[in-house]
């Protein structure tokens, strides 16, 4: 059977092996697990699912091993244990290196002979692609752009003229790096396009998801830091830079000129406007809108809980009235504080 021992998993990332040392052929969940296939279990609350799974294997935490009546690798975190496993048992077939005939590449353009271009890519002049990177079918390196090594570009990503991109970077199929940002002067009776001459700069092991974008800049540069994840449909405008294993979930909209500190975590959907600046350690929640900025690590929220529309409407007509109403609670606390002074002299 192919596959892996836990033995031999256990040897390349650690952890304890408790019980049989059985060969398992891949990962999946605790509901769908077969005999022949390891699965995790990352918090107590799932316990009764682990122990009717039928998986193989377990990775579980020290705390839960003993209750477990199975081959387990023992790990302090069974979730990240997972993570590393994945690639071990379903590894990613490896092609032949070179260019496909269906490719387009510049004469000037400079491709290390160990990377593998696809059908349909085009390669524009003075580009550079590095060691080992793989371009799936209709990508497109602008002029100028430069990929570093071991990156993968699936199929119909775009990296712009002049916008590079460290080692190790995904792109996902339709993300965009390097479009034109948002930039328009009003001549009192049309938009005149400011043209963007900055770049966007991915540093390494960044990933980015589906339909993403990021633009370049209008004048500096548009940087992603190393180790930043972006989930698919998130926009991220020109000039916003956005720090070291920053992770940014799916449909989040960061405007122009912000800036994102390290270690970051924006939940789906957020909305960031531009020209502000968010610290290191900053998680925001989804649905939030930040529009101010955030000096203080923490957890920010202001996204409304969700109710019945009949509800909603009632609590909605409340909120229009809420100045008018705070005026009066100042107005009878002066009241109040008037009453008090006067009963204090009378005394």
């Amino acid at each position: 059977m192919p596959g892996m021992r836990l033995s031999a998993l256990v040897a390349q990332l650690g952890g304890t092996l408790q019980g049989d040392d059985v060969q398992v052929d891949g990962v999946a969940s605790l509901e769908h697990a077969r005999p022949s296939q390891l699965s995790f279990l990352t918090q107590r609350k799932f316990l009764g699912a682990a122990q009717a799974s039928a998986a193989g294997a377990l990775i579980v935490r020290p705390a839960e091993a003993p209750l477990l009546d199975r081959a387990c690798i023992v790990t302090a975190d069974p979730y990240l244990y997972y993570a590393r496993a994945v690639p071990l048992l379903h590894p990613v077939p490896e092609g032949m290196p070179g260019v496909d005939a269906r490719a387009a590449v510049d004469p000037s353009a400079k491709v290390a002979a160990s990377a593998r271009i696809g059908p349909g890519v085009v390669i524009g002049p003075d580009a550079e692609v590095g060691e080992r990177s793989v371009l799936r079918a209709n990508v497109c390196v602008g002029a100028g752009a430069r990929i570093g090594a071991d990156c993968l570009l699936h199929p119909n990503t775009v990296l712009a003229d002049g916008c590079i991109l460290g080692d190790r970077v995904i792109l996902h199929p339709g993300a965009v790096v390097g479009a034109d940002g948002f930039g328009n002067a009003w001549a009192g009776d049309h938009w005149e396009k400011i043209p963007q001459i900055g770049r966007a700069i991915v540093g390494d092991d960044v990933e980015i998801g589906s339909n993403t974008t990021v633009d370049r800049g209008a004048l500096d540069d548009t940087v992603i830091g190393n180790g930043a994840r972006i989930d698919n449909l998130v926009q991220v405008a020109h000039n916003v830079a956005i720090g070291e294993h920053t992770a940014i979930a799916g449909c989040v909209g960061i405007a122009g000129s912000t800036k994102i500190g390290a270690r970051c975590q924006i939940g789906g959907a957020a909305m960031i406007s531009g020209h502000l600046e968010i610290c290191d350690g900053v998680v925001v929640l989804g649905g939030t809108l930040i529009g101010k900025t955030i000096r203080t690590p923490g957890v920010y929220s202001g996204s409304y809980p969700m109710q019945g529309h009949a509800d909603w409407l009632k609590n909605a007509a409340q909120l229009r009235h809420l100045d008018a109403l705070a005026e009066r609670v100042k107005q009878l606390e002066k009241k109040l504080a008037g009453l008090d002074s006067s009963a204090g002299e009378q005394a």
